[in-house]
This record gives structure tokens, C-alpha cells and sequence, in this order.
């Protein structure tokens, strides 16, 4: 069985697996995304204490932030931007010493230039990954014309046969982008409510709200859903298994993109230099490839993606999109971060 094969099974199986499998470093503890605990982005950190760090998994960013404000003890946590401010705000957090990151020059800049990111302070966030959420189908049941534009997802064509993820942050980009704003920065209550009206039109024809890449992969192999608002994930599981997985980044409202990465929480239990020596390890040009064949991401690591062919990076829907629009997941105000939630969770109980 291929290791796609393993991930159609879904995340929390592998974990089980994977923690069983392998001793885990008691002097640093990592609350990540389900599926992060990689062997490749670890080789350094393993060569230099003999195992990996202690892992402890979450499925969304918001599941991820209520546990750390329950007292959960972490060292570090791998949270996307657009939570970076409540961290911030609940004083779970401390800035990062970027002489210490041996890699912090490489870093995209673009994603270290926002306020919430970097300011008098310091740098509360060290970004590690990156890649997009679009307009994922089944190449051979679902026509390009279907899914030139988001419309699709209000399309009655697929009703009962489309999916949206359970993920505050990606269903408002694509109802913002659905409604013409480009942008969630200074959103107006107009706007919020067109946005939140176009989820409620939608919200009937949706099949399933996934959680995991893996849970998505599945409902897309067995053929009951054809249409999907996805991360890279989903199309690198599906590609390696030979389904006809389309992609579509370049629908006529663009795509949308995000990053994630490491926020060092203040007073962690563990070892401060072993938090440095993980950040070092995840961002070290070798993890790139290692990143790109578990998960389809980009590193953040600009100068360590330049060493990766450009036909590998299209395979893998990764390559750079140019040409059309791009809402970006930055970090919006705890306000309408919390407005957001909200009004999701009423929309998806049929309110």
C-alpha cells in the first residue's frame, strides 16, 4: 500500500501509527496540524538529539487556539496566520529571535510584512509553508466550463455532489471572492452580509463540510462528491492514486492563498533551544522536497524552492500563480475573525 493509499485512511490513523512507531523527545512539544509529523522536515532535528520532538495534533486552527487558552502546555504551535492575532492578544505568545533561525533570510518576505507578523517588538510568527485553496473536481465527470468560476458552488447542477471545508478561513475567502471583495482587510457589514448570504445559498447543495484532506480524498475516490473548495492536499493524495483530479487556481475570481508556520508560546514547558532547533530543522532546504511529497506544500524557504524543478512544482499546484487574482488568508481583526466563526456555525446548522 503507497503511502497516498495510507492517507486515504485518514489522518488520525496514520498518527496513531506514526506516534506508536517512534520515540518522542520529552524537552519540547509541538501542537500541529494532523499529518505535519514528517520525517523528512525532522532529519536535523533528529540527527541532533536522537529522536523526534513530542507531538500533539489539531484538525483547525480554531480547535488548535481554544485548547492553548485551556492550558494546554505546548512549546510551539504551527497555527495558520489569519490566527495569529489571538494569539497575540491572549498573551499566549513571545517573539522569536530570528538570529537564531539560520534559514530567516530565505523566508518569502512577503509574509513576514504585516503588522500582526512583525512590529516594534520583534517577530511573532515564523512562516513554513504555503499554498492555495481552489476549485478541486473530477476531470472526467465534470467539464472546465463548470468550474471556470466559484459560481459553480451555487450551481443546482451538483447539489448533493459538492463539498466546502470546515475551515472559518477558507469558506470566507471563497464567499468574500464569491461577492466581489478581494480582500478581508477593513470588510464593511454589507459586504459581510453578501458574503454571508451567498454561503447560506450555497449551504443546501453541500454535501459534506470536510475536516481532514484525507476525509475529502475519500468522498471525491468514491464518486459522491465531483466538485470541491480544496487545499493542495487533496489533489496530491488523488494524483498518486491516478484519479482524474482537476484544479482549477485560475477560476475568474482567482484563488486563494495562505500560510502557516510557528508561533513560540511564552513559558512553554520544554526546551527554548530545542524550539529553535525544530524551526531550524522544518525550514532547512532539504525539508522543502519533503514538504512538497507529503502534503503538496511550499516551503517557505524561498532560495530552497528555487532548487525544485518548475514542471515538479506544476504537477504538484504549486508553482507561482501570476495571472489572476489572489485572496490572501492574512491575518484579519479578532473581531471579524469571531463574527466569522459565529456566523459559520449558524449557517452550516441551517440557520
Amino acid at each position: 500500500m503507497s503511502r497516498r493509499s495510507l492517507a486515504l485512511l485518514g489522518a488520525a490513523s496514520l498518527l496513531s501509527l506514526s506516534v506508536a512507531a517512534q520515540a518522542a523527545d520529552p524537552d519540547l512539544t509541538v501542537l500541529d496540524w494532523a499529518g505535519w509529523e514528517i520525517d523528512g522536515i525532522l532529519t536535523d532535528y533528529k540527527a541532533k538529539h536522537g529522536m523526534h520532538p513530542t507531538y500533539a495534533f489539531f484538525a483547525d486552527d480554531d480547535e488548535a487556539f481554544q485548547r492553548m487558552v485551556s492550558g494546554f502546555r505546548a512549546d510551539v504551535v504551527q497555527p495558520c496566520v489569519a490566527s495569529l492575532p489571538r494569539y497575540r492578544e491572549a498573551g499566549l505568545i513571545e517573539p522569536w529571535d530570528t538570529s537564531r533561525i539560520t534559514e530567516f533570510a530565505n523566508i518569502e518576505p512577503r509574509m513576514l510584512d504585516n503588522p500582526f507578523v512583525t512590529d516594534a517588538e520583534g517577530v511573532w510568527f515564523i512562516p513554513t509553508n504555503y499554498a492555495y485553496t481552489a476549485i478541486a473536481y473530477n476531470a472526467e465527470t465534470v467539464p472546465a466550463e463548470d468550474v471556470a468560476s466559484v459560481q459553480v458552488f451555487a450551481n443546482e447542477k451538483y447539489a448533493g455532489r459538492m463539498a466546502l471545508p470546515d475551515s472559518t478561513d477558507d469558506v470566507w475567502a471563497l464567499a468574500f471572492m464569491a461577492t466581489g471583495v478581494t480582500s478581508w482587510d477593513n470588510v464593511t457589514d454589507e459586504q459581510f452580509t453578501a458574503a454571508a448570504d451567498w454561503l447560506r445559498k450555497v449551504h443546501p447543495n453541500v454535501r459534506a463540510y470536510w475536516s481532514d484532506p484525507g476525509e475529502l480524498a475519500q468522498l471525491m475516490a468514491s464518486g459522491e462528491v465531483q466538485v470541491a473548495w480544496s487545499w493542495n492536499d487533496t489533489t496530491a493524495i488523488l494524483r498518486d492514486e491516478g484519479f482524474p483530479i482537476g484544479f482549477n487556481r485560475t477560476a475568474a475570481e482567482g484563488a486563494s492563498t495562505w500560510f502557516c508556520g510557528a508561533v513560540n508560546i511564552k513559558d512553554g514547558p520544554g526546551s527554548e533551544d530545542k524550539a529553535y532547533d525544530f524551526i531550524n530543522s522544518v525550514l532547512a532546504p532539504t525539508s522543502a522536497q519533503a514538504i512538497l511529497d507529503a502534503v503538496g506544500y511550499s516551503s517557505s524557504n524561498s532560495a530552497a524552492m528555487a532548487t525544485i524543478p518548475m514542471e515538479t512544482m506544476q504537477a504538484a499546484f504549486i508553482d507561482p500563480i501570476t495571472e489572476t487574482p489572489l485572496f490572501v488568508q492574512s491575518p484579519p481583526t479578532t473581531e471579524l475573525r469571531d463574527r466569522m466563526i459565529e456566523e459559520f456555525e449558524l449557517i452550516k446548522s441551517g440557520f
